[in-house]
């Protein structure tokens, strides 16, 4: 070992005499700010990363890459601490190796007191291999911290580096903070699952890290007002700290103007932001912010340049300061700060030039299915026909299914004399500011055109009432006034013509204006009923809505019917329909970008439950995870916390699934999903050994309580306890007629039970019949969950009636394997005794069809195998299971939990 440090020493020795000398600073990491905020979550990422050969934190100026890796390697831990170079403008590859080689050498060496370290020219092959061979048979590894890293354009400069992460046996491990990727082969790290990112997403502060981060400044922000600077700022460190020296002697009032025009942060984004960028890129985002969100084509047709999608793509690639939203095509975002800069250098350029930009948006918003943003710019740019006809013509599309976040900028008001002519006019402004989540605004705008509205001839003066009903039911929706919605609703559909084709005024008005009425007002009618639990009445409501979206071609109003429809259909158990209109409502056009997030969440939201009661856990994590704002939604919540508490209890955590029920189920919108909150918190209770709790639950609802969920439950609580016969009374009729309006998943349940009891009882043959029936029933949605995740007792009834026959062997094969993988129904983790000679794959599929009543010639004809062929491979079956006959290999074999 001595021989081998010396000859790394010798590579570190100076090639060119009288050299600079290094700093000191240079190969320290720099005082953390004060007060430091320990961020624990980005503290674990940056150690689980460096157990890894490559971590990276990317991400622009002022997102906190040094300050996080500064208070990670002073840290105190077990092995050596980290050693560090800060890398510097103009270093070339001989002044970045003498940093390099000095720090290496001081880890290798393991002794601070060494020589001063003395700039070196790049090390060569032999001299990295004797450093390589140094770093492998290190017992601990060496962490080098190189911050600034994005300074090293040259990927020679780095091509020792790479070399030693490459063959140092995983000794050498890289933890580096730059402003873009850097010339290191990252894809081989990237292929392998180890290379470790934390980009801008993750270094934003969070709401609660800014609360504690105000009160580590002494700043006093009241509470509420948090979440605000955290969206404002998006939780950028340097805007959060600029923003905290403005907030001055009043942080609650100036946290609402905290803004990207204001000079220290303004002079912040264009030094360490726009500067560093190409003069055209900052002239494609400054044009471009005349939208809130742009797209290739938006972004050339509003500026001109064909290059546009280029210049955006390469902003979007630096991170942090412009968003994609990673659609196809993608969409773009600004910064909230940066848009702001944006806008006000936006508003300097002359009136007419400003007015094009918004002609040319209002023309592309339009032309692709958008008219909320096309009437916005229509109305920036002072074009008050077009914007009355977006009016006229697109209004269903203008009703808001959420409130805009954050608010667009108000278009300037149109002229008195312009509103006089066209009161009209002045609805368009109010549907606009309506649609943006201004009510106020639009509450003023639409007092205003009724004012003007009194002289209109009758023909105007219906339509204008229409009109007007549609964006006083915005407003309702807006203020979430439940009753004033439906009354809203109401009025909109007297206005429209009677379906009698013998009614005078159906030619007038068009069947089109009559789907349109009903969609809008079917949708809010249905939305009203799923925020306050009704789910019948709100799958109703919007199945019809929806198909007067569809034969009036909106499709803004079909995705919003179509998403929650898909979600209300795989509440009930109706998984393949689900799926299609939760895929079908993805795939639309409304449902790319930013604009959608509300109604693609409830897609998403359904297709999680769909993935769950067909038991695959971790596609329904992955879809619930983009459910989003879907899931903090009245009925969104409840269903998102029956599916999110059943996963989570599923991993291990029945703690965390019981306190995520019973949140959701103090909050729960009407007595259905109430009753499945308690049903699922009280199922999960018993699971968890407490069956005094889970009975305290169902009789806190009461004797008279019939929800069918509930009294499965209850059922499946006596048979716990050991009385069949209470079970027996308490099991819900699943075969009588109002059981077809239950969920499929409690039908299934309760029939699935019932053969339980019929087995239990001796009456093999009714448990049979018993559960042919309920896999009849659930094999056409592909309900699976409920037989893997059942009650004790469901494994060897579903095991004994493959023996039995059934028109669905594959699918009860495949639930008894299912079984056994969930660990459910009490099942032994591994099997009781282990073969001497293991069965190959083939022998064990031959072993599943042994399970059938098919023959050995049908089985062969399965397999596409010669007769001959499966009969040796049934004698190696019963030989290596020690069986004679084919019932005996098959009952060793699920023994064995082989089947």
């Amino acid at each position: 070992m001595p021989e081998q440090v010396d000859r790394v020493r010798f590579a570190a020795a100076p090639t060119v005499a009288g050299g600079p000398p290094l700093l000191a600073s240079r190969l320290a990491p720099p005082a953390p700010p004060e007060p430091l905020l320990r961020r624990p979550r980005l503290l674990d990422r940056l150690e689980g990363g460096a157990a890894g050969p490559v971590t990276l934190l990317l991400a622009p100026a002022g997102w906190g890459k040094t300050t996080l890796l500064s208070g990670w390697a002073r840290a105190e831990r077990a092995g050596p601490a980290p050693v560090w170079v800060s890398v510097a403008e103009g270093d070339t590859t001989e002044r970045l190796w003498a940093y390099l080689a000095a720090a290496l050498r001081t880890a290798v060496a393991g002794d601070p007191g060494a020589d001063p370290p003395v700039p070196v020219d790049p090390p060569r092959p032999a001299q990295l291999e004797a450093l390589a061979a140094v770093l492998a048979a290190r017992e601990h590894p060496v962490l080098l911290v190189l911050d600034d890293l994005h300074r090293v354009t040259d990927a020679q400069a780095l091509a020792g580096l790479e070399f030693l992460l490459r063959h140092g046996d995983g000794r050498l491990r890289l933890v580096a903070g730059a402003r873009r990727e850097p010339p290191l082969a990252l894809h081989r790290w990237r292929l392998a699952g180890e290379l470790t990112v934390l980009g801008p997403d993750e270094l934003a502060f969070t709401a609660d890290e800014v609360a504690d981060l105000l009160v580590a400044y002494g700043v006093p922000v009241p509470a509420e007002a948090v979440p605000k600077l955290a969206e404002r700022t998006a939780g950028w460190p340097a805007g959060l700290r600029l923003a905290t020296l403005a907030l001055g002697t009043d942080p609650a009032r100036a946290v609402a103007h905290v803004a990207g025009d204001q000079p220290d942060i303004a002079a912040y984004l264009r030094d360490e932001v726009l500067a560093p960028l190409d003069p055209a890129a900052c002239d494609v985002l400054r044009r471009s912010a005349v939208a809130v969100a742009v797209r290739a084509d938006l972004a050339a047709a509003v500026t001109g340049r064909a290059d546009a999608g280029r210049l955006l793509a390469e902003a979007a690639r630096e991170g942090g300061f412009v968003q994609q939203d990673g659609g196809s095509p993608p969409w773009y975002r600004p910064h909230p700060l940066l848009a702001d800069l944006l806008r006000d250098e936006l508003a300097r350029l002359p009136v007419g030039e400003l007015g094009e930009l918004h002609r040319r948006a209002a023309g592309w918003f339009a032309a692709h299915d958008r008219p909320a943003e096309a009437l916005r710019h229509a109305l920036a740019a002072g074009e008050w026909a077009d914007a009355t006809e977006l009016l006229v013509t697109r209004w269903p599309e203008l009703v808001p299914d959420e409130p805009a976040r954050p608010v667009p900028p108000a278009p300037p008001e149109p002229p008195a004399e312009a509103v006089r002519r066209d009161p009209e006019l002045a609805l368009a402004a109010a549907a606009e500011r309506a649609y943006a989540g201004d009510p106020a605004a639009a509450e003023a705008l639409l007092r205003r055109a009724v004012g003007h509205a009194t002289d209109l001839p009758a023909p105007r003066r219906d339509r204008f009432r229409r009109l007007a009903t549609a964006v006083e039911l915005s407003l309702a929706r807006l203020a979430g006034d439940h009753a004033e919605v439906r009354r809203a609703a109401d009025r909109l559909l007297a206005t429209a013509p009677h379906d009698d084709p013998a009614g005078p005024d159906l030619a007038d008005v068009g069947t089109v204006d009559v789907d349109d009425v009903r969609a809008v007002a079917g949708a809010a009618h249905g939305l009203v009923a799923l925020a306050e639990g009704d789910l019948r009445e709100a799958g109703g409501r919007f199945s019809a809505a929806l198909v007067a979206a569809r034969r009036a071609g909106r499709p803004r109003v079909e995705l919003l019917c179509a998403s929650r429809s898909a979600l209300l259909e795989a509440a009930r158990g109706a998984l393949r329909t689900a799926e299609e209109r939760a895929r079908a409502a993805l795939s639309m056009p409304p449902c790319q970008g930013w604009s959608s997030r509300l109604d693609c969440g409830y897609a998403y939201l359904a297709l999680a439950l769909v993935a769950w009661h067909r038991d695959r856990p971790a596609e329904a994590a992955a879809q619930l995870a983009l459910a989003g704002p879907a899931g903090a939604e009245p009925g969104g919540a409840a269903l998102a916390a029956l599916c999110r508490a059943g996963l989570l209890a599923d991993g291990g955590e029945s703690a965390a699934g019981l306190h995520t029920l019973a949140a959701a189920r103090s909050v729960a919108p009407g007595p259905e999903l109430g009753a499945w909150l308690t049903a699922g918190e009280a199922q999960l209770r018993a699971a968890v050994g407490d069956p005094g709790g889970a009975r305290a639950l169902l009789d806190a609802t009461g004797d008279d309580s019939t929800d069918p969920a509930l009294a499965l439950v209850s059922a499946r609580l006596w048979l716990r306890a050991g009385d069949a016969r209470a079970a027996e009374r308490a099991l819900p009729d699943w075969t009588g007629p109002g059981a077809a309006g239950w969920p499929l998943p409690v039908r299934l349940g309760a029939g699935l039970l019932d053969a339980v009891l019929a087995g239990a009882a001796g009456d093999d043959r009714r448990a049979g019949r018993l559960l042919e029936e309920t896999l009849a029933l659930a094999e056409p949605d592909g309900c699976r969950r409920v037989f893997t995740r059942a009650e004790p007792g469901v494994r060897d009834l579903l095991a004994a009636h493959l023996d039995s026959g059934t028109a669905y062997w594959a699918t009860v094969s495949d639930l008894v394997r299912g079984v056994d993988a969930s660990g459910a129904d009490g099942a032994p983790d591994s099997p009781a005794r282990a073969l001497d000679e293991p069965l190959t794959e083939r022998e064990l599929t031959i072993l599943r069809y042994l399970q059938s009543i098919l023959t050995n010639v049908e089985i062969a004809a399965e397999l596409s195998l010669s007769v001959n062929t499966v009969k040796t491979h049934v004698r190696n079956v019963y030989r290596k299971l020690d069986a004679t006959r084919r019932r005996e290999a098959v009952r060793r074999a699920r023994e064995l939990r082989l089947i």
